[in-house]
């Protein structure tokens, strides 16, 4: 059920470490360009034979693994009349599932801790049931029996119908309105990326000539060639008990934001070749928790298709796949698509495991596993007649929040740090800047330094207002995306820039040091290099000023390098991921070391 498929990737992928080893992610592009051997087909088909032990018919029932101490997955063997005293302990358990879960938690009734499926008889299991609704109601919170299955039991020699079932329990935090997600949109060029948007958050489908797509479209060109150039943003909401909130069921975005209890925002990105900066920058500032490749089911793994999953890699952030255009596509084209995208996932490159989803079973399991290092879930939609949809939409329901309750705490707990990626001068508003908070908890009339200058400084400012899917908020904390609106209005704010906590201290910086993998180069990188360079929201072309131990790097190689700044200087943490393109030439790496500048000789240059 919910963890059983995580513990059997983790020991598929074990099994493949100790065959043809791990690839790190600074080199998860090399296998896409490798025709490398594939798997063999039974291999792969026996690793899903016990991915969903609930979906079994025999007498032989599949155990879960024992109870995990954290997270948000909880096991229950049977809640039939408890007292009060433990009604409060169960409830106050709850609670903290919650918060493992930010706002989401599983159960799994009729299960022990020891993951052996018991079952319970339906009195039983009705009882459990609605204890377990008295629960979440004692904490606001909703419940939603994702499914239920049926064992089979011998007891005395007389046959009992026995079942278990698997409950989401979600409660919306109560700093926030709705528990929030950011995907992000891949694909080739007429894929039907922002067609699949438009049908998903505007309700109706698409008439098979772009309709569906007109409302993502954000200049003119774009609706001249129909053909997406630059980042656009849609929301798509799904309330307490589950059911599709769009502009469908309501007319504006804040009237979404307020009925809804989960709440998706899409990132639309360019798929053309021309625009890959601006996708490149889009995945990178926004920093989404997930990633849907769009591939056509008509034309299958051509163009930037296999560029976007390389960066999908390269980012480490998890994805799904969606092929479209099901209706246009013979059925012998389809299954040849589906089998050369499974080819290039279950490549050394990728080391992935497809799993294609044909049932309401399987979008629970892949909606369980979906932050699994190894599982890739596939879909098969039409957006014209909708086949498919309704699967979609269930398993974006059920994909869980991107970072676990510690991690976020302490982020939340560092002094605040606001990277810009969009910037606005409205009147009577003044100075409006877009952008993620990495870190810390801001509020409204938080006085924060805004930087770096062009000299390297950073200016105090206050911040005014805030808002967050167009309705207004007084607090926004680690992980979110929101708007702000400062008190003064500053030439020359550019993406890129931050807005910090004085006691951060920050400091700007025109040379770095970074270890980088070359995916790919014609001939060999020199000394004098240029190139483009992406470091979460700032894309700006930085030098190749050294290379430690070599005179040059060629395709493949790792090197440590010294880059700087061609520009103007910028604020980079250690650690943070690069990537880098220049035409043909593109690479990754991670940031090693950062050399501070004085603001006096950053002002003379």
């Amino acid at each position: 059920m919910a963890i059983f498929i995580q513990q059997q990737q983790r020991q598929n992928k074990r099994h493949k470490t100790k065959s043809i080893g791990s690839p790190d992610p600074m080199d998860a592009f090399l296998g896409l360009y490798d025709n490398g051997s594939d798997s063999d087909d039974d291999d792969w088909i026996s690793q899903f034979e016990l991915a969903d032990p609930l979906a079994s018919n025999n007498n032989q029932q599949k155990n879960l693994p024992p109870e995990p101490q954290s997270g948000n997955i909880e096991y229950k063997l049977k809640l039939v009349n408890p007292s009060e005293q433990r009604i409060q302990h169960l409830v106050t358990q709850m609670k903290w599932r919650l918060r493992e879960g930010q706002g989401e938690a599983i159960y799994e009734i009729g299960v022990g801790d020891d993951g052996f499926l018991h079952g319970l008889s339906r009195s039983d299991m009705d009882a459990s049931l609605d204890t377990l609704s008295n629960m979440a109601r004692r904490l606001g919170a909703s419940v939603t029996i994702l499914r239920r299955r049926s064992l089979e039991a011998t007891d005395n020699e007389v046959m009992k119908d026995l079942s278990v079932a698997e409950v989401l329990v979600r409660k919306v935090p109560d700093d926030q309105r709705s528990i929030d997600l950011r995907v992000a949109v891949l694909g080739n060029v007429e894929v039907g990326k922002s067609t699949l948007i438009g049908v998903l958050t505007q309700g109706q489908l698409d008439n098979g000539r772009g309709l569906a797509r007109l409302n993502m479209f954000r200049h003119k060109h774009e609706f001249q060639t129909g053909r997406t150039s630059s980042v656009s943003h849609d929301i798509l909401g799904f309330d307490s008990s589950g059911q599709i909130v769009n502009y469908e069921q309501a007319t504006t975005a804040e009237e979404i934001c307020d009925n809804c209890s989960k709440l998706l925002t899409f990132i639309d990105l360019a798929g053309h070749q021309k625009y890959l900066r601006t996708t490149i920058r889009g995945l990178t500032s926004y920093s989404p928790h997930y990633v849907m490749l769009i591939v056509s089911g008509t034309s299958g793994v051509v163009g930037t298709t296999r560029e976007h999953l390389g960066l999908a890699l390269a980012l480490e952030v998890p994805f799904f796949i969606v092929i479209t255009k099901q209706d246009v596509t013979r059925p012998q084209v389809l299954a040849d698509t589906i089998q050369h995208l499974e080819t290039h996932l279950k490549g050394p490159g990728c080391n992935k495991v497809p799993f294609r989803i044909e049932t309401e079973d399987d979008v629970i399991t892949a909606g369980a596993a979906s932050l699994s290092e190894t599982t890739v879930p596939i879909f098969v939609v039409s957006s014209v007649t909708g086949r498919g949809l309704n699967l979609l939409t269930k398993f974006l329901h059920l994909l869980p929040p991107g970072w676990g309750a510690l991690e976020r705490e302490k982020m939340e707990q560092e002094p605040v740090e606001f990277q810009i990626y969009e910037t606005f001068c409205l009147p009577q508003v003044g100075t409006v800047l877009g952008g993620l908070l990495t870190q810390g908890v801001l509020t409204e009339n938080m006085n924060l330094l805004l930087g770096p200058l062009e000299d390297g400084s950073f200016h105090p400012v206050q911040v005014q207002s805030i808002q967050r899917h167009k309705s207004s908020c007084r607090i926004v904390r680690a992980g979110q995306s929101a708007s702000l609106a400062l008190n003064i209005e500053l030439p020359n704010i550019r993406k890129g820039m931050i807005l910090a906590d004085p006691h951060l201290k920050p400091q700007a910086t025109l040379y770095f040091q970074a270890t980088i993998v070359v995916l790919f180069h014609s001939t060999s990188i020199h000394k004098g290099f240029q190139t483009t360079v992406h470091i979460g929201s700032i894309q700006q072309t930085a030098v190749l000023e050294g290379i430690m131990a070599a005179k040059h790097i060629v395709t493949n190689d790792t090197a440590s390098v010294l880059f700087r700044f061609l520009q103007h200087p910028e604020f980079i943490r250690t650690g943070s991921r690069l990537l880098f393109r220049t035409g043909s030439t593109q690479g990754i790496g991670k940031i090693t070391q950062v050399f501070p500048i004085e603001i006096d000789s950053c002002a003379e240059k």
